[in-house]
């Protein structure tokens, strides 16, 4: 109905909410779409999207009175997407030509892209290159919330990438995982650039032939028109300076068992539906924080791509990348701080997490990592 150029290349197609790709899911064909959550999370506290611009010494919220600069997505410097729309990053040919092939186009590799911290195939991480740290839950679960701060981390090759995300996972780590994910990442193979972008991943058989990033297949359902997935997140944080941030929240509907999300404060974007997942119909078994980065390691040594901030957890504020207010609902609906959160890293030299809890965080999470140093080569 409208298309808008951004200032980074994309194009933001508004197409009406009914004519999303959504819809070719062969569980979706007769779907009616749900216009809103018939429950939100009690005990919800939504944030403004905001820049904390709070030194290491202090992590109390800044106060309500002041005010506070908010991040945006580019593309909203060059126009809006009218109501009973939804904001489309279009796909361009040379989108497509940087994949290995039209069918992984905006899919991610099979091998072992989620950390599974209680049973650690070394031999098949260092297989497919991927790299976590992380905290994590273990238990019965109906949703999660985090605020994280955005980073634009290098990537020392195309063919890598460096994402910040919550994950919601549920099934067996070989072929049957469920998984919903969502936060920030720098990918050049899918995007073209170097540029940090708001994304969303889902998967009903451990990455093998289901799901995708973003609106690149069918599943995903959206219905707000002002956030597109994909699109590029500004502005970004600085080391030293200050810091923005973003606050996502997954929970289920236990009305209708659809998975929504929330973005910031009271966006509500869409939802994944039910009947796409198997494990996750009923719920979650694990929610894990944390980030995630490509080391292709083709020359021997350790890739120089950054995770987060691309600096360790003990620099503390203002230096590392946090998750922060970290917290899960409960099946009574309710968003309460998890219990015994434990972590998990395959090198903790190149990539690092740790816990704390304080009254302005509540639970948080610092981690990330420069990738090779003289104690990763």
């Amino acid at each position: 109905m409208k298309s808008i150029k951004s200032p980074d290349g994309d194009i933001i197609d508004c197409v009406h909410i009914s004519h999303q790709a959504a819809f070719d899911h062969p569980s979706l064909k007769n779907h009616t779409i749900q216009t809103m959550p018939n429950f939100h999370p009690e005990g919800i506290n939504d944030e403004s999207i905001k820049v904390s611009a709070m030194m290491k010494s202090s992590s109390k919220e800044k106060s309500s009175s002041e005010k506070q600069p908010t991040i945006s997505q580019l593309w909203h410097q060059n126009g809006s997407c009218p109501k009973g729309t939804i904001p489309v990053r279009r796909t361009k040919k040379e989108d497509i030509l940087r994949a290995s092939s039209i069918k992984s186009y905006g899919k991610k590799n099979s091998l072992s892209l989620v950390a599974h911290p209680t049973s650690v195939d070394l031999d098949l991480i260092n297989q497919s290159g991927h790299q976590h740290a992380i905290a994590y839950v273990e238990g019965e679960f109906y949703g999660a919330k985090a605020t994280m701060n955005v980073w634009d981390p290098k990537i020392q090759q195309p063919n890598e990438f460096s994402l910040s995300q919550i994950w919601l996972l549920g099934g067996s780590f070989a072929s049957d995982l469920n998984s919903i994910e969502a936060g920030w990442q720098v990918s050049p193979d899918l995007y073209g650039d170097s540029n940090t972008r708001f994304f969303t991943y889902w998967t009903s058989d451990a990455y093998q032939a289901t799901g995708c990033y973003n609106l690149l297949c069918s599943g995903f359902i959206q219905i707000n028109n002002e956030i597109a997935l994909g699109a590029s997140i500004s502005p970004i944080s600085k080391y030293h300076g200050s810091q923005y941030d973003i606050s996502i929240l997954i929970w289920k509907d236990p009305e209708q068992g659809n998975w929504w999300m929330q973005f910031g404060n009271g966006k509500v974007l869409g939802y994944w539906p039910a009947s796409i997942f198997s494990y996750l119909s009923e719920s979650a078994s694990m929610i894990q924080w944390g980030g995630e980065v490509v080391n292709s390691a083709s020359d021997g040594q350790h890739t120089t791509t950054q995770m987060g901030s691309g600096h360790f957890p003990e620099e503390g504020f203002s230096k590392s990348s946090y998750f922060r207010n970290v917290q899960i609902v409960d099946g009574s609906n309710s968003l309460r701080a998890p219990k015994d959160i434990d972590t998990f890293t395959e090198q903790a030299n190149c990539y690092n997490v740790q816990t704390g809890k304080n009254d302005g965080w509540g639970s948080y999470i610092y981690y990330g990592g420069p990738g090779r140093n003289p104690n990763c080569p």
